[in-house]
């Protein structure tokens, strides 16, 4: 699907999704806990659908009715097929719980998900074997407590997959590397102290206590991710109010509103090693800042679903904006503005939600193609953009 969007003014109220984040960790603990648990949520994607299809077939139980799903928990593991889709949080996620619970199985994912790493995370799981490195693999035997050692410079998601399969083999994770996008796993001990497992930080790693006790109700918090982009749209000169969002969240993108502050007329450096995501939508508002925006830290972007900062530094330059891609970062210099023109999607949803926003205010139309790949985390995004005022064609 192609859209072409017109230049206008977003303006009214929109309530955040449903974080994509909390609720990936939410249904895992909650399949992995002593008794069932609803779990309300707002807005659904096909990454969370992911994760709950491969939760299903390890042996949980759930029923959908409406906004609340009923998680029954996992009683006896089940050896199956666990599509992980295009969603990197599902398979690193749902990687050791399957090793935990000895299920065995065969993981398989489409898209970009096959090239993004595991590596480190497969040499971690002692006890199993893996048929390749790469997906799809199927995995055998049943993971051993004790140390298990992780780069912590790859991704956080290994670390967060590991604490979910903690309080089942006991042990405790030892970081080689300063471990990036901490506030991830400081997400991951949110939602598991929700379901009676407590994190603990060590000197270079990471322990827990406890065991899984579910709460009988659990409501997931709206998404920074996701609203990033309707922010950034207001930082640009729209009128979109954001709410559903906790003030006290521990994601990590709720540091947007302060980034935004922090554009300086001299210019500006971001260091995006805690908030990757967020990077599309500030090159955003640095593309609309009047000076450069440096940003850096920022090498795990080229393992996303699309290589992040080509995608962005491509797309940015087929606008009018002078982009320098780095190895670890981009400089943008921002000309108050952008160019209409036609960009990709990259199959991206975070590429699509960003060029979207930078649309609205831009001096002619923007042709985004590949527009659909909004649905791997916010199907309802162009909806929110229309009832908001938004104008655009399906082309």
């Amino acid at each position: 699907m192609n859209v072409k969007i017109y230049p206008c003014t977003l303006n009214g109220d929109v309530n955040a999704p449903a974080s994509k984040s909390a609720a990936h960790r939410a249904f895992i603990a909650a399949a992995l806990s002593d008794k069932p648990c609803e779990i309300v949520l707002s807005a659904s994607s096909e990454d969370i659908e992911a994760t709950v299809s491969c939760l299903v077939s390890l042996g949980a139980k759930i029923e959908k009715e409406g906004d609340v799903y009923r998680v029954m928990p996992i009683k006896t593991p089940k050896s199956g097929v666990f599509d992980c889709g295009e969603s990197g949080s599902t398979l690193r996620f749902l990687l050791p719980v399957v090793a935990a619970l000895g299920a065995g199985g065969t993981f398989t994912g489409r898209g970009r998900l096959p090239e993004r790493p595991v590596k480190s995370l497969i040499s971690a799981l002692s006890g199993c074997e893996f048929s390749s490195e790469k997906l799809p693999f199927s995995i055998n035997g049943k993971l051993r407590g004790g140390k298990f050692f992780l780069p912590g410079d790859v991704s956080s998601q290994y670390v967060t997959g590991l604490l979910f399969a903690l309080p089942l083999v006991g042990g405790e994770i030892v970081l080689s590397s300063l471990l990036e996008s901490k506030s991830y796993v400081n997400l991951t001990a949110r939602v598991l102290e929700n379901f009676g497992v407590r994190v603990i930080e060590t000197d270079n790693g990471y322990k827990t206590k406890g065991s899984y006790c579910a709460p009988a109700h659990y409501v997931v918090e709206g998404d920074w991710s996701n609203a990033a982009f309707f922010i950034v749209a207001s930082a640009i000169g729209n009128l979109v109010r954001v709410k559903n969002l906790s003030t006290d969240s521990a994601q990590g993108d709720s540091a947007i509103r302060k980034l935004l502050l922090g554009f300086k007329s001299s210019g500006t450096v971001i260091d995006a090693g805690d908030v990757p995501d967020l990077v599309p939508a500030l090159s955003v508002a640095a593309a609309y800042s009047s000076s450069p925006t440096r940003i850096e830290n920022a090498a795990r972007l080229r393992l996303k679903e699309s290589d992040r900062l080509h995608a962005v530094a491509h797309n940015l330059n087929a606008l009018g904006v002078t982009v320098q891609e780095l190895p670890d970062g981009l400089i943008i210099e921002g000309k108050g503005g952008v160019n209409g023109g036609t960009v990709s999607s990259f199959n991206d949803h975070r590429i699509v939600m960003s060029f979207a926003i930078a649309a609205t205010k831009a001096s002619s139309p923007v042709v985004i193609e590949g527009a659909e790949a909004v649905n791997k985390s916010y199907p309802s995004f162009f909806e929110e953009f229309k009832k908001l005022g938004g104008k655009f064609d399906v082309v």
